[in-house]
């Protein structure tokens, strides 16, 4: 597998879009997360975009974009339905983390939704904090992480 910094209009984002977009519908009955956030907030310098490859085929991705000078937001995670329970997203956002604090960020924000304890669960056994909403969602269940300096 091969991890790959893209920009979310590349077309290796594309699966990883069509997917999130489709799993937003199945779960929450909208896909329009998707168009809330412009695709160049995840651009060098401050942002930035992961796609995890199995030969050609996007199966696993996320990113990050600013959200001041200190915090990032953790956005767009996804993996494949037949890529799942394999570790992808706990690579992925370890990337993440390392590119944010390789960035100058010293806490990482997100947001979930209610519908998915499994992303939920990926972020309490990280040591995610729970935190109050900040995005336009109050059903959403929000979360902050301390990166800690490298060693």
């Amino acid at each position: 597998m091969e991890l790959r910094q893209i920009r979310l209009t590349d077309p290796e984002a594309l699966p990883l879009l069509n997917g999130l977009s489709g799993e937003y519908e199945r779960r929450y009955g909208s896909a329009d997360e998707i168009s809330s956030v412009d695709v160049r907030e995840f651009e060098p310098p401050h942002g930035m975009f992961l796609v995890l490859l199995d030969q050609r085929l996007t199966v696993a991705g996320g990113g990050v974009r600013r959200l001041s000078l200190d915090t990032c937001e953790v956005k767009r995670m996804w993996t494949s339905p037949h890529h799942r329970r394999k570790g992808l997203a706990s690579a992925i956002l370890d990337a993440l983390e390392n590119d944010a604090r390789d960035r100058g960020y010293t806490w990482l924000k997100l947001e979930t939704g209610p519908a998915q304890p499994e992303a939920q669960s990926l972020y309490e056994g990280r040591g995610y904090r729970s935190i109050p909403t900040y995005g336009r969602y109050e059903q959403a269940r929000a979360f902050e992480y301390l990166l800690s300096p490298k060693d």
